[in-house]
């Protein structure tokens, strides 16, 4: 049986508010698979996991923020929670708010959010409405709602959304008893990359289980922790990822130097291949998904990390049926089309 969402697992270790609601759709919990074969192709002589945050309930980690978030809004009474959304805080907002019986009001980028994320927002019940711009546009026009509106606003700056994210911490560590070596972690808003240094903090000055490395990894078409400035107009594949100015972006740069990591950015070419080498391992993830492995095969690559001996954890963050059409677009383009009988189907044989 699923063991209980992340609030009653780990609620002696979150910095929430007595008032708090336990929402819980039996998040959390997630696999951490060992990819041996990957990390063969990647050069060999390492342990490598990959924590699967797609099984989530609305197949994101986005779920244990939200759980958090809309938790703690609700128990101070809150009856709107607001959020702007590249698609994956939509989906997760939507499905708590739904579960807590409030209403979920999404921004997101006109012509910008993939078809999974936006089908499972209005799924859930939420009002989404669609602003022309980027996300950057969507979380200014949410700040501007909070401040004059009674909604609570849930986006990554809420920093109950840390307190939630940081469980996937916990969680690797239970599992591996200790910390691993390296985290490699895809970044957009960077919430992810500072509450999972959060995570492993609280656990290492409780329990002395130690401290990874984070490499975090941007798009090369958005990656202003990169550049060291905000990108107007943010271009990937990876739309989960796809943030010019990252809400937690100073939080992020100082827990990978804390760590002794770093950011780093790949194109849009070396994430999508990670995506099809982790679906042949029967892992199918979202791009932005593959953002962080990408980036760990290109620093071993380019002789920058040595992963020989060591213990390697890459974050996965969403389902492949986040955003199939990657996919589609490739692989479903030209499917064959035969009679039912045996003797077209031999060539297949």
């Amino acid at each position: 049986m699923r063991r209980p969402g992340i609030l009653a697992r780990y609620w002696e270790w979150l910095d929430l508010p007595e008032h708090t609601v336990p929402l819980s759709l039996s998040e959390g919990d997630t696999p951490l698979i060992p990819m041996p074969r990957l990390a063969e192709a990647l050069g060999g002589g390492f342990e490598l996991f990959v924590k699967y945050e797609g099984l989530n309930p609305t197949g994101s980690f986005k779920d244990r923020g939200l759980a958090a978030a809309v938790g703690e809004a609700v128990g101070r009474g809150a009856r709107t929670v607001i959020c702007a959304s590249t698609g994956n805080t939509a989906a997760a907002t939507a499905a708590y708010a739904a579960r807590a019986g409030v209403r979920a009001l999404v921004l997101v980028p006109e012509g910008k959010i993939a078809r999974g994320k936006l089908a499972g927002a209005l799924a859930y019940g939420a009002q989404v409405v669609q602003v022309r711009g980027s996300f950057d546009h969507a979380l200014a026009l949410v700040r501007e709602a909070v401040a004059h509106y009674p909604v609570a606003l849930v986006n990554s700056i809420n920093p109950y959304r840390l307190q939630g994210q940081q469980t996937a911490a916990f969680e690797i560590v239970d599992a591996l008893g200790r910390a691993p070596d390296w985290l490699a972690i895809p970044v957009g808003n960077a919430g992810n990359i500072t509450a999972y240094w959060m995570g492993f903090r609280a656990y290492h000055r409780a329990k002395g289980t130690g401290l990874p490395r984070l490499l975090g990894v941007q798009a090369a078409g958005a990656a202003p922790l990169v550049l060291g400035h905000p990108v107007e107009n943010p271009e990937t594949v990876a739309t989960a990822i796809r943030i010019g100015k990252p809400a937690r972006g100073a939080e992020a740069l100082a827990a990978a130097r804390e760590s002794g990591g770093r950011i780093i950015a790949v194109p849009d070419e070396e994430i999508l291949a990670m995506q099809r080498l982790l679906a042949a391992e029967g892992v199918w993830v979202e791009p932005a998904s593959a953002a962080g492995l990408a980036g760990l095969a290109a620093e071993i690559r380019r002789a920058a990390l040595d992963p020989r001996g060591k213990t390697i954890v890459a974050v996965v963050t969403g389902h492949g049926l986040k955003d199939p059409d990657a996919v589609l677009r490739t692989a479903g383009a030209d499917l064959p089309t035969i009679e039912p009988v045996l003797d077209a189907l031999t060539p297949w044989l």
